[in-house]
């Protein structure tokens, strides 16, 4: 697929090479939107933003809280029984025992955004128990839409979206991330990344787990891997790769990702290429303990 950027349709009947837009996702994607324009506007005077450490090297801003509330307001208008699983923790108590769990980034890449790095996004997923059904992933600076309904496939604004097609690692170009917070993973990361920079085309790392996906997901990249994340982070993203014709997994390989703190995307050759250079390092990591609803 080309790296050529489009402007997505944001009509209320917007349709995908014909299909009609599942109804839960247009929810979503009406929701990512909404937030996305909370985040344009405080990316105008980013100096006079109100912004918190959460713990070492993890802020959070007023956009942040504010584009997350805004994100539930939308969603509970329309589905006011189902779950909230959200990084900055609206609606936490509400619904638990709901079959219907939304988990929601309002800005991945929040770093990035502070420091007018333009790399940053809104991540939306539905899961209904236990599977991933919906997904929205929205980079608010670029205006790129990245959805995907389970069984109808991914698309980036009105294109379905593939992934790479590449066969061998060594022509790759992969995306990472640092387990920049608390440094506990360090030493297991820099031996992964000695590993993967000695195998692949390069390395990129932009900062934001859920566009990284969504990137893999539209063959700009052939494959991601990373540690240290939440289901947030990695919801959405998943599901953009299956439905591109992707996979993802843990270090291992297994389907234990979202809640696992590990992920490994990529298209199929590539997927399977990366978890035997990726696997032996696993028992090094530290073990966490998952955010859940």
């Amino acid at each position: 697929m080309s790296a050529t950027r489009r402007v997505a349709s944001s009509g209320p009947n917007q349709r995908f090479k014909g299909l009609v837009m599942h109804p839960m996702l247009a929810i979503a994607v009406r929701a990512a939107r909404r937030a996305g324009n909370i985040i344009n506007r405080g990316a105008r005077d980013l100096d006079r933003l109100t912004v918190t450490a959460k713990g070492p090297k993890d802020f959070v801003s007023e956009v942040d809280r504010a584009a997350e509330a805004a994100i539930v307001d939308v969603i509970h208008a329309t589905y006011p029984g189902h779950a909230i699983l959200a990084e900055e923790g609206t609606a936490k108590d509400a619904n638990a025992s709901a079959d219907y769990v939304w988990i929601i980034d309002p800005l991945d890449g929040t770093t990035n955004f502070l420091h007018g790095f333009p790399q940053y996004c809104v991540s939306i997923a539905l899961q209904h128990k236990g599977q991933i059904t919906q997904g929205v992933v929205y980079d608010p600076v670029r205006n790129d839409l990245f959805t995907a309904t389970r069984g109808r496939g991914a698309f980036l604004n009105d294109h379905r979206m593939r992934v790479s097609r590449r066969q061998h690692l060594k022509d790759c170009l992969i995306g990472t991330g640092f387990p920049f917070r608390d440094g506990s993973d360090l030493d297991a990361y820099v031996k992964m990344m000695r590993s993967m920079m000695a195998e692949t085309a390069g390395l990129r790392r932009p900062g934001a787990a859920a566009l990284d996906l969504a990137y893999v997901a539209a063959g700009y990249t052939d494959g991601f891997w990373e540690v240290g994340l939440n289901a947030w982070d990695v919801a959405a993203g998943s599901l953009l790769i299956v439905e591109s014709g992707g996979l993802v997994g843990d270090l291992e390989g297994e389907s234990d990702y979202l809640y696992s703190g590990q992920v490994i995307a990529g298209n199929p050759r590539i997927f399977a290429q990366m978890v035997t250079l990726l696997a032996p390092h696993r028992r090094a990591l530290k073990a966490r303990t998952p955010a859940k609803i």
